[in-house]
């Protein structure tokens, strides 16, 4: 899959990011293991850019850029996005969009940090309720 970055999506990025920098595209809606966010109703509209150290099997479908930007996504992610996929920065924010419009207007970035053992037992249980909550 191929995404254009526009050119003050680029800017915003250098000052995040380091040369050789390894970036997933996950979705940060609860169902992502790099999600911040958990039980949350807006599945498939909440979108991070996770800086790691090292690559992530879940996360090796790679996205085709016009940058020397490291980026893959996962394949569950792949289901949400389109022809004409770009990320662009404007009004203090990253957003992500394709042909059929905007998927997130503030894409967040961070680091991906192992989970606490706390949020991963939320996890379960929120795995565990499946379909009963929204």
């Amino acid at each position: 899959m191929e995404i254009t970055i526009t050119d003050a999506a680029k800017d915003y990025l250098n000052t995040k990011l380091v040369p050789g920098d390894r970036v997933f595209l996950a979705l940060d809606d609860g169902s992502s293991k790099y999600s911040k966010l958990g039980g949350t109703c807006a599945i498939g509209n909440k979108f991070q850019l996770v800086i790691a150290d090292a690559p992530d099997s879940d996360y090796a479908e790679a996205l085709t850029n016009n940058t020397d930007l490291d980026l893959t996504t996962g394949a569950l992610e792949l289901s949400y996005l389109g022809h004409g996929l770009a990320l662009d920065y404007r009004n203090g924010s990253l957003n992500l969009h394709d042909d059929s419009g905007i998927l997130d207007g503030a894409v967040t970035i961070g680091f991906a940090q192992p989970l606490a053992a706390d949020e991963q037992a939320r996890r379960e249980e929120m795995r565990a309720l499946g379909g009963k909550v929204c």
